[in-house]
């Protein structure tokens, strides 16, 4: 038994068909981060929190409030917006929107996923901002990204184009992109979009520019992004049977390497990992000591199966720490928490388990509170306990 802040911890190794990890993805991006989005698993983190210039990546903040917007009955996808002086006079890619033009939203919103129009943006931005301006629309960006727990972003306009203090993290790219997924399944199929030739007038600029849509490897999104100052980089996802990953890549060198390392992060992501279950519901995985109770043990158990990606190549043990408070006091509900289970794959972070009580412990009787306690003072007198360890 081991003690911990005065804690006593009791470790095991659970066995399991694959441990050691797979060799690392050595990328060429100056900040990445992998995470599989079924099972939570982190499978690279490269200065994955250092804030940096996002260029059109950071779009999808700009989508993700323009969802919102939506599902609140702020916006309508058929409401037709004016395009402002400010928003025409945006360089880089566009849509090619003057102050004559009234876009729908939908319109915009293709216009900013599948084109990467930074005036789209700028109309967006003032349609929502508190005081109808773009700065003041980054200004909001910045306070709802701290609420959605991107620590790591500020934002000084609403399409990336380069500014001082304009910066987002890889990590908080993937959250925004987790976040858009998951909270807004039906707006995502417009990532996937190839092209939209938005009324005919810029041939040039009607194609998707994710080099991984027409790979057939699951890609379904989301947002390149490329400045001088920020370099190339991709917010990627893509799905294979049951799994999803996200990735994102800033910082490399040309629009080739890009689409090469994009494509190998998600093939190494796939072929190299794989989704297995560790601990099943109800497993016994460990026994605590009750207190005062009307049994001497408690079996703790998983809530719920536990599943988790472990490299293909290689054969061992997946290592597994339980950590309780000991003795348990009674009374004891099934299902109660009652501590937990680290597992730890080497080159993997820790996963952590929550462990509950396989069934109820009540409280022990007059009798047993007795024969508890004289076995305290037998014991703190060195005498012999049978049946006290």
């Amino acid at each position: 038994m081991t003690r911990h802040f005065a804690a006593p911890l009791l470790a095991f190794v659970l066995a399991a068909s694959t441990a050691l990890p797979a060799q690392a993805f050595d990328t060429r991006a100056e900040s990445a981060f992998v995470v599989d989005l079924t099972t939570g698993t982190v499978l690279l983190a490269k200065d994955a929190d250092t804030a940096l210039p996002p260029a059109s990546m950071s779009k999808l903040m700009t989508l993700y409030m323009a969802f919102e917007a939506i599902r609140d009955g702020r916006l309508d996808l058929q409401e037709k917006l004016p395009v402002s002086q400010h928003a025409m006079s945006y360089g880089g890619s566009t849509m090619f929107l003057d102050t004559t033009d009234r876009v729908s939203v939908e319109d915009l919103l293709r216009g900013i996923i599948v084109l990467s129009g930074n005036d789209a943006c700028a109309v967006i931005a003032e349609a929502l901002s508190p005081d109808g301006t773009e700065a003041g629309f980054a200004r909001y960006m910045t306070r709802r990204a701290q609420q959605l727990g991107m620590t790591n972003s500020t934002f000084t306009n609403s399409n990336g184009w380069p500014a001082a203090g304009h910066r987002m993290s890889t990590r908080d790219l993937a959250l925004i992109a987790r976040r858009i997924i998951e909270d807004f399944p039906e707006f995502y199929p417009m990532f996937a979009e190839r092209t939209f030739a938005f009324d005919g007038r810029a041939p040039q600029n009607v194609s998707n520019r994710n080099p991984l849509l027409r790979l057939d490897i699951g890609a379904d999104g989301l947002k390149t992004g490329h400045t001088q100052e920020a370099g190339y980089g991709l917010v990627g996802s893509a799905s294979q049977g049951d799994r999803r990953v996200v990735f994102v890549v800033s910082g490399l060198d040309s629009e080739r390497t890009r689409a090469e390392e994009s494509e190998q992060i998600v093939n190494w992501a796939f072929r190299h990992f794989s989704q297995s279950k560790v601990a099943s519901q109800g497993q016994v995985v460990a026994e605590a000591d009750v207190w005062m109770g009307s049994a001497v043990k408690v079996g703790l158990v998983p809530a719920e199966d536990v599943e988790m990606l472990v490299p293909v190549l290689a054969s061992g043990k997946v290592n597994a720490e339980v950590v309780y408070n000991s003795p348990i006091e009674a009374p004891v509900a099934k299902g109660d928490k009652l501590g937990e289970m680290i597992i730890s794959l080497e080159g993997l972070p820790k996963t952590t388990i929550p462990l509950v009580a396989d069934r109820d412990v009540a409280a022990g009787g007059f009798m047993s509170r007795v024969t508890t306690a004289a076995k305290v003072l037998l014991k703190q007198w060195g005498a012999p306990v049978p049946g006290l360890t």
